[in-house]
């Protein structure tokens, strides 16, 4: 079922507005779908129908997420010193390059890979409080925190011809 619906799940995400975030949703939507099946313990009747009334949901909630204010780079100063590294020892001039170089870079990431970052770095919350925050699973904010740490990590060392 995965097979044949994902196509159209993904595209049902994109024409509400989810581009960046589309084949997220499409994991959720079957997280969820598992995961009531296994609550049950018995078959749902109408695997297809639960599906696509699961997607709206998540549309749905996606859209009051994208209400929300988008958190500034410059919230984000304090990342530079995890992303970093070289030694502590740069002088100031080096760190500040740095921090406007990740700044761009992090005005690259995905909306919803940088405001995970932001939680978790920033606010200093834990996969599952941002999960909460943002109606996700912990598996998923685990994989937007990788993808987040990973893109910058390459960008930077590509930047050091690394």
């Amino acid at each position: 079922m995965f097979a044949e619906q994902a196509p159209v799940l993904r595209g049902f995400f994109v024409r509400r507005g989810a581009n960046d975030e589309a084949e997220d949703l499409v994991q959720e939507t079957y997280l969820r779908l598992l995961r009531a099946h296994q609550a049950q313990g018995e078959a749902i009747g109408n695997p297809e129908a639960y599906l696509f009334t699961v997607a709206l949901n998540l549309a749905r909630e996606q859209a009051v997420r994208r209400q929300r204010p988008v958190h500034s780079l410059e919230e984000m100063d304090h990342m530079t010193a995890l992303l970093a590294a070289e030694d502590c020892v740069e002088d100031a001039a080096d760190r500040t390059q740095r921090r406007h170089r990740l700044q761009a870079l992090l005005g690259t990431l995905p909306e919803r890979t940088r405001a995970v970052l932001v939680m978790q770095y920033r606010d200093g919350l834990s996969y599952r409080q941002i999960a909460e925050r943002l109606g996700v699973s912990s598996h998923m904010v685990k994989k937007h925190v990788v993808r987040g740490l990973s893109i910058c990590r390459q960008a930077m060392a590509a930047e050091r011809g690394e």
